[in-house]
């Protein structure tokens, strides 16, 4: 998960008409699939280029129904596939997982709802300065260079049972006519609240530490979903929907429509996660990798694009309460696995991602380093 900050980017000097234009491209969205040429703040250098007929990723389908049926074979099935998987590259899917097929018909369509409106409605949600949640597009950031081509809208969900924290927020901000909106992704969230809490189950079994050590740590989760709307480029070679990163999250939990765009950077190649309808994609974040005392890996992940298309994603990211301490549980450390990174919170390092360091292959080293000197 990329978290940006608004930042204006100021237009060359031209014509009135022209400078109406610009201002249009660098602010509507809707305005980049009608150009003819990309514009160069999208352009991303030859290293990074996406690769647009990558091979397809292994990722092993976990069964949780068969996980949670306490059949002694079925979970060390799972166990097996899942901890071969976190460690290579942190990336495996969830079948049989519970969530209503018509709940997530209903949030994929509100996708489509809320970013065909107009600019200016879209903008009542915009992201404000400071902030990780809100409405942005591509020019909505702190950078003005290897732009994403994508909007988004995030909003925070809190596992606070005496609210309805989602439904409120499109309540409050977008108006009374999107409570039915906000209902459809309070529930959704409920769902993946459920389901994250069930996935940190069979961490800590792959783990060697228990059912209940990291669902325990979660249950209080403060978390954030997020709406992914990619449209289509006419230049496809030369743009990322979301540039190469690290989730600094504890845990991804994504449902891909039926649009093929998630790759994965494994054993230096990149690879392509195909969408499976029934499943859920979930993958390590930087915060579990700690958590994990680095047994578990979060991987180079990013998104392409295509010329054709919409392509659409719901993600939702599990964090830990802002007062809980990202530490190991003991049994993760010892002489031959000594503890890798320093005690932290989650607000610290969401600090660090927003307003010091753009989240790639290196945050959680990065993110170590900066907590030292500002230690000492």
């Amino acid at each position: 998960m990329q978290v940006l900050h608004p930042s204006m980017l100021i237009a060359p000097p031209n014509t009135n008409e022209n400078i109406m234009n610009e201002q249009k491209s660098f602010h509507d969205t809707s305005f980049l699939p009608c150009q003819s040429k990309i514009p160069l703040e999208f352009i991303w250098p030859d290293h990074e280029k996406p690769c647009l007929t990558p091979p397809k990723l292994h990722v092993p389908p976990i069964d949780l129904k068969a996980f949670l049926s306490n059949d002694p074979q079925e979970i060390s099935n799972a166990c097996s596939k899942v901890n071969e998987a976190c460690k290579k590259h942190g990336f495996f899917l969830v079948v049989n997982h519970g969530v209503d097929n018509k709940l997530i018909a209903q949030a994929h369509k509100l996708i489509d709802d809320f970013f065909s409106m107009q600019l200016l409605e879209k903008q009542r949600a915009q992201r404000k300065i400071g902030e990780h949640c809100g409405y942005a597009n591509s020019f909505i950031g702190r950078f003005s260079s290897k732009l994403p081509w994508k909007e988004t809208l995030s909003f925070r969900y809190s596992n606070d049972k005496s609210c309805r924290i989602v439904e409120e927020y499109f309540v409050n901000v977008m108006g009374e006519d999107f409570r039915q909106f906000g209902s459809v992704y309070q529930d959704y969230c409920e769902a993946m609240n459920k389901l994250s809490l069930e996935i940190m189950e069979l961490l800590g079994m792959s783990l060697g530490v228990g059912n209940n050590y990291f669902r325990e740590f979660f249950e209080g989760n403060e978390s954030v979903m997020r709406l992914n709307y990619y449209p289509p480029c006419k230049s496809p070679n030369l743009a990322l929907g979301t540039g190469p990163h690290c989730d600094p999250t504890s845990l991804t939990i994504l449902h891909q429509d039926q649009v093929e765009g998630l790759q994965v950077l494994v054993d230096e190649k990149w690879h392509s996660i195909v969408p499976k309808d029934d499943a859920f994609v979930v993958n390590i974040g930087d915060t579990f990798m700690a958590l994990s005392n680095g047994i578990f890996k979060s991987c180079l992940h990013r998104a392409v694009v295509n010329d054709k298309i919409v392509r659409k994603s719901l993600a939702f990211f599990l964090c830990p309460s802002e007062d809980k301490v990202v530490t190991p549980p003991k049994e993760l450390i010892n002489k031959e696995n000594p503890k890798i990174y320093p005690n932290f919170t989650w607000p610290c390092l969401l600090e660090f991602t927003q307003k010091h360091y753009r989240a790639d292959q290196r945050t959680l080293d990065a993110f170590s380093r900066w907590l030292h000197e500002k230690n000492n």
